[in-house]
């Protein structure tokens, strides 16, 4: 029985899928947090550059 279930491999492909999944959220929650500092960064700027215009 035990050697049935390690040669198995219809299974597989769904354990693939998950990881890849797994793999691409992680990398978009990276890329989304470095891309959200970027733009507060880039507001805060801006911001700070329009206050020593604006009497």
């Amino acid at each position: 029985m035990i050697k049935r279930l390690w040669t198995d491999e219809d299974g597989l492909t769904t354990v693939e899928y998950a990881l890849l999944l797994a793999l691409l959220i992680v990398g978009a929650i990276s890329v989304w947090s470095a891309l959200g500092v970027k733009i507060q960064n880039a507001v805060t700027a801006v911001d700070s550059e329009m206050g020593t215009y604006i009497p």
